[in-house]
């Protein structure tokens, strides 16, 4: 299964509360913290949730 690299670039303050619960959802605290997640459906819409604050890059097993 394929996985994908997300990293937080920009900060969760004035964001929606939804955007805050799926950056804590992924694993990301912290500006420049990153997590690695196996590529489901689940993972990519919290990661299109938050589209503008990470970013993402795909890596290999």
């Amino acid at each position: 299964m394929a996985k994908l690299k997300v990293t937080q670039v920009r900060s969760e303050i004035g964001t929606k509360r939804n955007h805050r619960e799926s950056l804590r959802t992924l694993g990301l605290r912290k500006i420049r913290q990153t997590t690695v997640r196996d590529d489901t459906p689940e993972v990519r819409g919290l990661i299109h949730t938050v589209r503008h604050l990470v970013t993402v890059e795909e890596v290999e097993d």
